[in-house]
């Protein structure tokens, strides 16, 4: 995510997590239009974008699937920078969509100085009730899923969307990716969550080469579906790991790509502690001070901490993710933290109270993990 100084526009994405209601929020506080690209109709209207447009210079124009009509930055910069000299320099539009690379380097281009991206994460577990954690971390926080009115519809969403956004959505973007291979490649990073990155291994298992599993993975990160966590490196004295780790980042996905769509099924699977740890590493990362660097730390020797979070010129904090109500930390991460020298040393783990470990270490709920990285900010 980057900001920039006074925005004209806000561009926003992924799509799906909620934006139709955050435009239908924003409209009831200040006159606008909303214009939906999917609608054969609204893309009428912008065939000659500027004459619309013109007519709505007083109003917000909000601008929903904006990645259907990337050639549409061009027109807005002119729009902008006469507003501007008209004493408007702020809020003229704000355009949602998914956020692929190719869409926010052409806004960028287009739009430098006078645009600001905001990248809106699914539900995460500081935004509902200590109570509501676990549903949150089986159902995942697509808004449609989480809110389901019993597991069987929630996991019938999931799949829906993983089929729509496959062979229709990702298609839009310009790669020709067959929708099954992409969907085997991504259940294969599901039953690997948590893993360290083997691309030899995914190629030999799809039959393809490992220039062709980069590209898938990077496509799947740039779309915020896969989160690569990078080792940390500032240590040369130390033998570490140097391949990244994968993880699906929503965890209901990762779920329904496993076909788990209760919690006991979910508990009864390997990956269980796997997609916890991916759990609250997106819910920490939300709650991380803004530009933080996550990383995480492992030698040859075997010392090991699951997440590092450094936030911009402060030292690192350490976590360690546990799914067991009593947790235990092992000598890895104690001698990890003694190579580091981190600012906090933290388990979470999915009870509800706060107690110390042996040197400097806190148990704590993931609730109050992300309120701690917060106050940092």
């Amino acid at each position: 995510m980057s900001r920039q100084t006074n925005p004209a526009v806000a561009l926003i994405g992924p799509r799906q997590v909620g934006k139709t209601t955050l435009a239908l929020a924003i409209a009831e506080r200040r006159p606008s239009v909303y214009l939906d690209l999917e609608s054969d109709a609204d893309r009428a209207k912008l065939s000659e974008p500027e004459l619309y447009l013109e007519q709505h210079g007083d109003k917000l124009v909000i601008v929903d699937e904006v990645h259907r009509l990337p050639n549409l930055f061009q027109n807005l910069r002119g729009l902008i920078d006469r507003a501007r000299r008209s004493g408007r320099r702020t809020g003229q539009f704000l355009l949602l969509g998914s956020a692929s690379v190719d869409l926010l380097k052409q806004s960028g281009e287009t739009l430098a100085g006078r645009i600001a991206y905001l990248k809106m994460h699914p539900i995460d577990g500081l935004e509902v009730a200590d109570k509501d954690i676990i549903p949150l971390w089986v159902r995942g926080g697509f808004p449609d899923s989480f809110l389901a009115a019993n597991d069987r519809l929630s996991q019938r969403w999931r799949q829906d969307f993983i089929r729509t956004y496959l062979e229709r959505d990702i298609p839009q973007f310009g790669p020709r990716i067959p929708a099954e291979t992409l969907r085997r490649f991504w259940t294969m990073l599901a039953h690997h969550q948590a893993g360290l990155l083997n691309a030899a291994e995914f190629a030999r298992s799809l039959g393809v080469d490992g220039k062709t599993v980069a590209t898938y993975l990077d496509l799947l990160v740039e779309l915020l579906f896969v989160r690569r966590l990078e080792p940390w490196h500032s240590n040369a004295g130390k033998r570490l790991v140097k391949s990244p780790r994968v993880y699906v980042r929503d965890s209901g996905i990762t779920h329904t790509l496993l076909g788990l769509a209760t919690l006991e099924q979910v508990l009864g699977h390997p990956v269980a502690g796997a997609s916890w740890e991916g759990f609250v590493i997106e819910t920490l990362s939300a709650a991380a001070p803004y530009a933080s660097h996550l990383s995480f730390y492992r030698t040859a020797a075997g010392a090991e901490i699951d997440l590092l979070i450094t936030p911009p010129g402060a030292r690192p904090s350490a976590i360690e993710i546990k799914r067991s109500l009593a947790p235990k930390v092992g000598k890895g991460f104690y001698l990890a933290c003694e190579a580091i020298d981190p600012e906090k040393r933290l388990v979470v783990y999915p009870g509800s109270e706060i107690f110390p470990l042996r040197d400097g270490v806190e148990a704590m709920p993931l609730s109050a993990a992300g309120k701690l990285l917060r106050d940092l900010a």
